[in-house]
């Protein structure tokens, strides 16, 4: 373990050196990135039978923009949801992102693959523009001058837009599953944060209790170090001591759970996994080198590097 990672957790505790270890999430500072990621989601909600046309979305942890939300309202979406822990997002970010998305729609842009891309999450089987979802039609009412002026007033004034009722709402920090109405969302998506939230019980309670019978929800989780550690799943190596010093007085770093937990977790909120695609790496630390936390995971959860999930809110009964 390197002496620079708990030096840099332990300066977190002292005032103002906080800012000297803590930066930006990246990925969303670039509109290319956000057009990415939105139609990734799209393209699989559509192979796996789900709505291509939400009207109403959340996100949890937008990072440096509210980019892919914006993707998604120039796309169709009239309501837009984003829940962060820490304020990344502003203004005049937002407006830059939204003036380049506007201008990638608009000339059907393909898919940023993963040449250009090569973190982002899902892999597709083609990244050519998915007109057979984003149909002329669609594009076509979706970016109506007034449409599109009416998303960049909504951005300004972190409201309502004119004429459209186009809505965005960007909760910081976000604690309390009131601020949504129950049963209102019709999909909810996260692009590599679920690995971050501490508490994942209450997070998913959270996102079932939004959600609409039938809405459904589309994850990226990371389970991987990033970079706390030489094997990709070397943070389960340390102990919870040790990972308490090197995570400081940060707001949040890694929750360190694996796979299984969030499957279980699915199942325990009576959701359907309708599509569940695990990126399997088995050059990470073995067996032996668990920490005692991490001793009882199972052998898939040890070579479980990147999972991508949508699931289902089922009726119940």
């Amino acid at each position: 373990m390197s002496t620079k990672l708990l030096l840099k957790g332990i300066l977190t505790y002292i005032p103002g050196l906080y800012k000297l270890v803590s930066k930006g999430t990246g990925g969303t500072i670039s509109a290319r990135y956000c057009y990415s990621v939105w139609l990734r989601q799209l393209v699989m909600a559509y192979k796996n039978g789900l709505s291509t046309q939400p009207d109403i979305i959340a996100e949890l942890g937008p990072g440096d923009s509210l980019g892919t939300g914006i993707a998604a309202l120039l796309s169709g979406v009239n309501k837009y949801y984003a829940f962060d822990i820490v304020e990344y997002a502003n203004n005049k970010r937002n407006i830059e992102i939204f003036d380049e998305l506007v201008n990638l729609f608009k000339r059907r842009e393909n898919i940023p693959d993963n040449t250009e891309f090569a973190e982002v999450k899902p892999h597709l089987e083609s990244y050519k523009f998915p007109s057979h979802i984003l149909t002329e039609e669609r594009l076509s009412n979706a970016l109506k001058q007034e449409r599109i002026e009416s998303i960049r007033n909504a951005l300004l004034s972190s409201g309502q837009g004119d004429n459209y009722n186009i809505q965005i709402f960007y909760f910081v920090p976000w604690h309390d599953p009131k601020v949504i109405k129950n049963e209102s969302i019709d999909m909810i998506y996260s692009q590599a944060v679920l690995e971050h939230v501490d508490s994942l019980f209450h997070t998913y309670k959270a996102l079932y209790q939004w959600l609409k019978i039938g809405g459904f929800m589309s994850h990226v989780i990371d389970f991987r170090c990033h970079g706390f550690a030489k094997e990709w799943n070397g943070h389960w190596a340390y102990s919870d001591l040790v990972w308490k010093w090197i995570k400081g007085a940060r707001p949040y770093l890694l929750n360190r759970q694996p796979y299984s937990v969030h499957i279980n977790l699915l199942q325990k909120f009576d959701f359907e996994v309708v599509c569940n695609v695990k990126i399997k790496d088995t050059t990470g630390i073995q067996r032996k080198n668990l920490a005692s936390p991490f001793e009882g995971i199972t052998d898939g959860d040890l070579t479980t590097s990147v999972a991508f999930i949508q699931a289902v809110k089922k009726q119940k009964g």
